[in-house]
């Protein structure tokens, strides 16, 4: 190739590069803009929201929306404030995504490695329970946690997202695993390895990239539910979502979107906080398990 095909190769390559980041930057625009209006929403006053543009800058930064937001006021047996929500969401999240790791890292390993009689019934049951609707299954749970004595309790709603979680998570870790070479468990067995000294020396030091996608899944999901939330939960148990609903739903005069619109980022703020820092771990543990080999 002559040097001047290669400057034309050359330069056409930097103007498609040119393009595709501009057309990058324009997307990442488009999905950035209704974070940017609710936070420039939250730093203004009412008055200036009202006299405003959605994406005007507001004439001096205020953070009084975000301390109602987080501390709020209790007038009789209603509290306003996220803040014990928000502890509230992590006494159910935390739990919940480690309990329900820990079932879905075992169940894997057994169905992947430990074949025993109706597995693969087992494992086609469990993958019929990621296809169930929420709303199928309120009814029979609530009657479930009454009978436990746990309805309307922290308790019980880390009950219900672990089973209803569980079925993801088996499915992650299970897939994974798949790519983990039989003959590896085999010889441990020869070497007199138990199942859970196998699971603890040689299934989980691998697993590292699946556990990551997991609870990154789990936690997203479970902080994100409302409809669970609100179902089964009683007024000092309510996660954050639900506190946010009956925040932006309730209000004593005028409405108070710099306060709605802080209550919502407060609440995202976990979730973002999450991807941001775990992002690109959860695109390599999905594509790690996916050949074999």
């Amino acid at each position: 190739m002559s040097n001047a095909a290669k400057r034309q190769t050359s330069t056409l390559d930097k103007v498609l590069r040119v393009v595709l980041y501009a057309a990058l930057l324009a997307m990442a625009a488009v999905y950035l803009a209704p974070f940017i209006v609710m936070l420039l929403t939250s730093l203004k006053d009412v008055e200036e929201i009202r006299s405003g543009t959605l994406l005007s800058l507001p004439g001096s930064l205020n953070f009084d929306a975000w301390s109602k937001a987080w501390s709020g006021a209790c007038t009789g047996s209603q509290c306003e404030g996220m803040a014990p929500y928000f502890l509230n969401s992590f006494q159910i999240v935390l739990p919940a995504v480690a309990i329900s790791t820990l079932l879905g890292a075992l169940n894997g390993y057994v169905i992947s490695h430990w074949k025993f009689k109706g597995s693969d019934v087992f494992f086609a049951a469990l993958l019929v329970g990621c296809f169930i609707p929420f709303q199928v299954i309120l009814l029979p749970m609530a009657r479930t946690l009454g009978w436990l004595g746990i309805a309307n309790t922290t308790t019980g709603l880390v009950m219900v997202h672990v089973v209803y979680g569980v079925a993801f998570t088996t499915l992650f870790f299970r897939n994974f695993y798949q790519s983990i070479p039989v003959e590896l468990v085999k010889a441990a067995r020869l070497d007199g390895a138990g199942f859970f000294t196998i699971f603890y020396r040689i299934i989980l030091p691998v697993s590292t990239p699946i556990i990551v996608v997991t609870v990154i899944w789990q936690f997203t999901q479970i902080w994100n539910d409302f409809l669970f939330g609100v179902a089964f939960s009683g007024f000092d148990t309510q996660p954050v979502t639900v506190a946010l609903n009956n925040l932006v739903n309730t209000s004593f005069g005028g409405k108070e979107y710099n306060v709605d619109m802080a209550a919502a980022i407060i609440a995202a703020l976990p979730t973002l906080v999450v991807y941001i820092l775990a992002g690109k771990y959860f695109v390599r543990g999905l594509t790690a398990g996916a050949v074999k080999g």
